[in-house]
């Protein structure tokens, strides 16, 4: 029997209302596995109103109840993270060690959210004037909203939620409707530690729910992950409604390797952050920016590594590489491979016609590497989402810089080189909001914020870390002046006021 995935509404599961639901796949065998409820925009309003009714005692709960709650959920985390990764393997094909890393990386920002109380410290200034204190104070701003992508279905909720609801703000997750099982299994597990009925809601859908979420009134920020145009319509119709907003967008991330890196490490490096979960990766690395003379020696280490990789189910504890989320993002991705030559590189690896005995109907794809691709090629300006690994030549590092640059994407980079002064130059020079000096996925740990520039954020704040905070929080400034015992009666002063 079919499984149905409903809501999450008022701490209970609501059955959906629609009668429209979206068909979830298991990615390794094609079969349906489960229907998702599709939210109509009542729907959406009763969890925006359960949230807001929530906010009315959560905004003021204290931080020593917040943090105790999120350290129960932390614990209740950790106990389940085999189940959870399950769920995201069954969902979304990723094996299963990749799908504990989410969870891991994931409760990073949970154990951020338990240390909440040091981050909404505010400041104090005495004696500005006679008898005047300054003091500055952060509040929550209410009911706030999520809407995450199918690639990180636990993992990138709780780049938002913990530290929203740590803030005192309620949530409302829209998650994508690709696999969407495991936040209602993060929304159990917060009603399980404790988190009061309404702080946390999940809404199943589509187009219907999102814009709902972007045009609410009650609805003061929106946290988004996603691609870049679906990241540019988010910022501007959420902005145009007087939210707050940071919508990360997509990705062409490069890798730099200078003549004197060491090409084992750079080839290892690149294979894993280009296969890693299939290429369905914001950060995955899928240009690579061979300068000089050393790129065939690359190319053959990257292709020696690449066809050594074993494709097969996620749960299975042999594959390395699982299949992609749907059988339509196959197809898209296999059609960059085979039409990569028509527009002049070279196709050293063509997996677009991969398949796994046994689980013929899975969406498959194998291992592709393209090498002397051309800028203008689509499999190089083009967000892939799969994994497909393309080397571009430049002569020196000028060149290669000059490259990056150029892209309109800005999210990740990294530079493979022994000589610290290029290393450097090269952090300092590149155009992206996070850089890897010899690491090839440079993810911030929780602490610092994710973010990239250009098209690949819109919006001002980057996320979790003290960005995060502050985007959930807004600042206040009190003046105060308490009369001294000793003083006579006040009177009037039209004057500025005085405080020398």
């Amino acid at each position: 029997m079919t499984k149905i995935v409903n809501h999450w509404i008022g701490g209970k599961t609501v059955e959906g209302a629609s009668g429209t639901y979206g068909p979830v796949t298991d990615p390794a065998t094609g079969a349906v596995t489960t229907n998702v409820a599709f939210a109509t925009v009542d729907e959406v309003d009763a969890a925006v109103a359960a949230a807001k009714d929530a906010y009315a005692t959560w905004g003021k709960s204290s931080l020593a109840k917040r943090s105790t709650i999120l350290f129960k959920f932390r614990a209740l985390l950790d106990a389940n993270r085999d189940a959870i990764a399950e769920l995201i393997t069954a969902e979304h094909g990723k094996v299963h060690s990749d799908a504990l890393g989410e969870v891991a990386r994931g409760l990073e920002i949970v154990e951020l959210a338990c240390g909440i109380t040091v981050q909404l410290k505010g400041e104090l200034s005495t004696e500005v004037a006679s008898r005047v204190d300054v003091s500055s104070i952060r509040q929550p701003l209410g009911v706030v909203a999520g809407i995450t992508p199918f690639n990180f279905p636990a993992m990138v909720p709780m780049w938002m939620f913990p530290l929203a609801i740590a803030c005192g703000n309620t949530f409302v997750l829209k998650p994508s409707e690709k696999d969407p099982s495991t936040a209602l299994k993060l929304a159990e597990l917060l009603s399980e530690a404790g988190l009061p009925d309404g702080v946390f809601n999940v809404v199943n859908g589509d187009k219907v729910a999102v814009d709902r979420l972007l045009e609410h009134p009650d609805v003061k920020a929106i946290s988004f992950v996603g691609s870049t145009p679906i990241a540019r319509y988010i910022h501007t119709t959420a902005s145009a409604n007087g939210k707050r907003v940071q919508a990360l967008g997509g990705a062409k991330n490069h890798m730099l390797v200078l003549p004197d890196a060491d090409l084992d490490s750079a080839a290892d490096a690149a294979v894993s952050a280009a296969y890693g979960s299939a290429g369905e990766r914001c950060m995955a690395i899928s240009a690579v920016v061979a300068v000089g003379a050393i790129g065939d020696e690359l190319v053959e280490k990257i292709r020696e590594r690449a066809e050594k990789i074993k494709i097969g189910p996620g749960n299975d504890p042999t594959s390395e590489m699982g299949p992609l989320i749907t059988a339509v993002h196959r197809d898209k991705v296999a059609s960059y491979v085979t039409g990569a030559a028509a527009e002049g590189a070279e196709v050293v690896l063509d997996g677009s016609g991969y398949t796994v005995e046994g689980f013929e109907d899975g969406h498959w794809i194998g291992i592709s590497l393209l090498d002397k691709v051309p800028t203008s090629a689509k499999a190089y300006t083009d967000e892939i989402f799969g994994p497909v690994l393309c080397v571009l030549r430049v002569d020196t590092y000028d060149e290669g810089v000059a490259l990056i640059n150029s892209s309109p994407f800005g999210n990740g980079t990294a530079i493979f080189t022994r000589d610290g002064g290029a290393a450097r130059r090269f952090q300092m020079e590149i155009e992206a909001g996070m850089v890897g000096v010899n690491v090839p996925i440079p993810v911030p740990v929780g602490y610092h914020s994710f973010g990239g520039w250009k098209d690949s954020l819109f919006g001002d704040h980057h996320i979790y870390g003290n960005d995060g905070t502050h985007f959930y929080t807004r600042g206040k400034v009190v003046t105060t002046r308490w009369p001294d015992p000793a003083d006579g009666p006040s009177a009037v002063d039209l004057g500025f006021p005085r405080n020398h």
